[in-house]
């Protein structure tokens, strides 16, 4: 079997695909082959050393997929080989089969084909949770959201005005505006050097905006924070590019509120899992959600899809095809 490791702390050049063992089923989990995996930006930041810390050397990359079962470590009312699934945490899924628990696997309904599956659970769940849960978008509500080209913000995008709200999105060049628009943004920012809050308060009429969603790392910080309307929610996220440092929460403007969310509060049970990918599912289904797939690369040149990642060039999501 073909996998991609890391065999060290590092850039890209600690990447290597190599044959490893056939994986067995555990007693509580199934083999799957695997037809697409997710590149995320968690897979950079356990490649840079930032987790996954206790696990030892070589690991096998990657959290995200999908693809069907060919063999069952117990007889369960769920599953059974032959049957398509996906699933959003299961490490060490660049490679051609994974072994996974049944709890983490997510039955995959025949309209949804593997690489759409693949490339929604982990942007897909993160979106559902900003926009239904972290902050309920209710009808007229604005939110800026940042990045709004890549992966994560064209499916955040399209929630938001399926909710009703109006969305000021932000891209870091003129080539990721239309594609943003297509998404539903009503406006598009153009800005890589992080000077946008004078133009979104415009946009405003002088007020601000009801929810900010920023993974964009410090540089966007204290525009977001000027950004906000009073009593405006501030919805931070993606720890690989960075924090903005310690906070005196005295020092905070506005009454704002301030969180960091992780998609893991959206689907802490099996149940939840379950229930939140169908609702994804549901929504590309009936054409509420378009999923945007920027790059497809061979497994073996994983490598250079988290280089493209890295670079920022890139728009949608990035798979991995065994």
């Amino acid at each position: 079997m073909r996998a991609v490791v890391m065999n060290g702390v590092g850039g890209q050049d600690v990447m290597e695909a190599v044959d490893r063992p056939q994986p067995a089923a555990g007693p509580d989990g199934v083999v799957v082959e695997v037809a697409a995996s997710g590149v995320n930006f968690m897979d950079i930041g356990v490649r840079q050393g930032m987790f996954w810390t206790e696990m030892p050397f070589p690991r096998i990359l990657g959290v995200e997929g999908a693809g069907r079962i060919i063999d069952i470590g117990v007889e369960n009312d769920r599953f059974k080989p032959g049957d398509r699934v996906a699933w959003v945490y299961v490490p060490g899924s660049y490679a051609e089969r994974i072994a996974a628990p049944i709890d983490a696997l997510v039955a995959v309904p025949d309209e949804i084909d593997d690489r759409t599956a693949a490339a929604v659970m982990m942007q897909g769940l993160t979106a559902s949770h900003f926009a239904t849960d972290f902050y309920p978008v209710q009808p007229g509500d604005t939110a800026l959201v940042h990045a709004a080209a890549g992966g994560l913000g064209l499916l955040l995008t399209q929630i938001i005005k399926h909710r009703g709200g109006r969305v000021i999105g932000r891209v870091s060049s003129p080539e990721k505006s239309e594609l943003a628009r297509q998404a539903g943004a009503d406006h598009v920012i153009v800005d890589a050097e992080g000077d946008f809050a004078d133009e979104v308060v415009r946009l405003t009429g002088g007020k601000g905006v009801d929810v900010v969603y920023d993974g964009s790392g410090p540089k966007t910080f204290q525009g977001s924070l000027a950004s906000l309307r009073r009593s405006g929610t501030f919805c931070w996220y993606g720890p690989v590019l960075g924090g903005p440092g310690p906070l005196d929460i005295m020092s905070l403007p506005k009454s704002i509120k301030l969180g960091y969310a992780t998609f893991f509060d959206h689907i802490h049970t099996p149940e939840l899992l379950r229930a939140r990918s169908r609702q994804l599912f549901d929504w590309i289904a009936d054409g509420t959600l378009t999923v945007n797939i920027g790059g497809i690369y061979p497994l073996a040149e994983a490598a250079k899809a988290h280089a493209d990642m890295e670079s920022r060039a890139t728009t949608g999501k990035l798979l991995l095809i065994p």
